[in-house]
Order: structure tokens, then sequence, then C-alpha cells
């Protein structure tokens, strides 16, 4: 198979060119970091990219959190506006087999029950809550406490910053291509993904990148709010894997299939730095109180699904995981 990948000089993005070349795919890279005019809402350029190709893994977005909405504009652009040019010319030049990276954040919070109301959406929490060290989002029916569970792709969606939102419209747009064209397209909700090539400690950098940045400064890896909010680390091979997976799969025409990529396994933040400070062998993590707004408190993955249906199953253990990631390079070092 002949595979565009977007971005595929980045993080995730390089790690699925090397599995499509080890599977042996013909995978070819369209990046802004190889080649400055491979830019993915330059509608000539991309159409002249995908000349005989099967199929493309949009890997190619800005990521993070950001700095508030004062950069929405590069996210739209970059995202959706790439994503839209990208889609416009597979539709042009008849390729109809599309994976697209996309995201956990797409769900805001995760899942989250109340003894009396059962299942909720708990409301964005509030700044005072935050300064006051107030974490947890209680029940929006009655303030009780709340019990974090794994989210599933039928949880509504619910962006909570312009990250977020971004990638539910990529999304979108991929379903419309799909409905217009005819075309396969999958969504591999990625959680927080982590492993060699991660980029060097910016705005736009996971959190894993962050405590790995630190500790090669010698610094103490600093978390935020209590360190208890619960995430989902899955290894950046894992999600490469599923690339593959999702270009092999069988899954319906005319319409976008999402499936949630993450390890199974929640971890707090805390603990996950700790980890990672400990197999570095550096300090140990300092908790600050401090806080992003535009952050969520626990989001895991239920990856059911994915496991069901492609056949997919994490290969790397978190503690392996975190091993491996102490002694890796970061891109920019």
């Amino acid at each position: 198979m002949r595979v565009l990948v977007t971005g595929g000089a980045g993080f995730i993005g390089s790690h699925v060119v090397d599995a499509l070349r080890a599977r042996g795919h013909e995978a070819l890279v369209y990046d802004v970091r190889q080649d400055p005019a491979a830019d993915v809402r330059d509608p000539v350029a991309v159409a002249r990219a995908l000349a005989g190709v099967d199929a493309v893994c949009h890997q190619a977005a800005m990521v993070g959190l950001g700095d508030g909405v004062t950069d929405a504009a590069e996210y739209v652009s970059r995202n959706d506006l790439g994503t839209a040019v990208l889609l416009a010319a597979m539709a042009g030049s008849g390729v109809g087999r599309l994976v697209l990276a996309g995201s956990m954040v797409v769900y805001g919070e995760g899942r989250y029950e109340c003894r009396e109301h059962g299942v909720v959406r708990p409301r964005p929490r509030a700044v005072a809550d935050l300064d006051a060290g107030r974490f947890e989002p209680p029940c929006p029916a009655c303030g009780r406490a709340l019990a974090p569970g794994l989210v599933a792709e039928d949880a509504p969606a619910d962006p909570r910053n312009v990250y977020a939102t971004t990638k539910l419209a990529q999304e979108h747009l991929a379903a419309a291509w799909a409905r217009s064209t005819g075309g396969t397209a999958v969504s591999l909700r990625y959680h927080n993904v982590y492993g060699p090539r991660m980029p060097r400690d910016t705005p736009y950098a996971g959190v894993a990148s962050f405590f790995r940045s630190a500790l090669a400064r010698g610094e103490a890896p600093r978390v935020f709010e209590d360190g208890r909010q619960r995430r989902d680390f899955v290894h950046v091979r894992d999600v490469a894997a599923a690339n593959l997976a999702a270009l092999d799969a069988d899954t319906p025409k005319g319409a976008l299939t999402a499936y949630n990529t993450g390890s199974g396994e929640p971890h707090t933040v805390g603990e996950m730095a700790r980890t990672l400070a400990a197999a570095y062998g550096g300090p140990r993590p300092v908790v600050t109180g401090e806080y992003r707004l535009g952050d969520v408190r626990h989001i895991t993955a239920d990856s059911a699904r994915l496991r069901a249906e492609l056949g997919w199953k994490p290969q790397v253990g978190f503690q392996e995981g975190m091993r491996e990631f102490a002694r890796a390079g970061l891109r920019g070092e």
C-alpha cells in the first residue's frame, strides 16, 4: 500500500512511517519540517503529493493546550483549514481511505458517576474553585463528589479548549468527506501519547515531555493541581500500530468510525512523574497546586472497541515504557 503520512516527520507521524515501512508498505512523508513547501494548507502541493496514493494517515496538526484563545486562529488554520484542503484534494484524486489523528480531548471531562444521580456531565471547573485547590468537579445536580470512570466512544463531545474544538471539527470534516465520496474514515482518538522523539518543552508539548525536559535540565518535574488527575498514557509505538490496524480494517464506507486509542490502564499525573523521575535518576517531582484553565480533571479511555473490532492491543506496559522514555532523546535535544 502506498500511504501518505502528513506530519510524517513529527513525533507520532515518524513512528507511523517506521511501522508502515517495517510492514512492507510505501510510506510518503509530507511535512513542513522536511520541506517548507509541504504545507497541508496548500491545495496544489497536497494534490501533487496524493498522486498514486492509496490511503492517507493524517497526523499533521498543531497540538496541545496552547495559550488560551490567543492562538485560536493558528489552531483553526493548521488543523481545520489544513484538513479541509487535504480532504478536498483526496476527493479530487480519488483517494478513498483516511486515518485521522483524533484526540480524547473531544470529550472534555471524562465519565463521572454520582451516587444519587448516576452518570453526569460536570460543568467546566470554576476559577474560584481552582484557586482554592478544589480540583475535583462536583455533581452538577447535588454538588456531591463524583467517581471517575472510563469514557467510551458514544460519550457526548464537549470540547473545553481551542485545540479540542479543532480536533472535533476535524472529525466532522472527515465524516462529511466520507459521506460525500463513499470513502472510509477512521479517527483514532489518542490519549496521552508518550515515547521517543517527543518534542521538547514548549507550550504545545504533552505533560510527559514537560517532565522529561525538566529532568534533562536537572530540575524536579512540576506537577500541576494535586497530581491526582487521571490520564491514560499510551506508548507511541502502540499508537503507530493502531494506525496500521485502522488502515487494514474493513470499516464502513461513507462514514467516520471513531476508536479510543489508549492503554486501558489509568494512572495519575503524579504517579507518572514519580515513575519517570525514578527511572531517570533525577529529583523527585514537586506538586505545585498550579493549574491551566483549559485542562480537565480526569479523562481515561475505554479502548475495548479498538481491541474487539481491529484486533489491536497495546504491547508496551507503563513501567517498561517510562524506563525507555527516561533514556530516550527528545526532538530538539
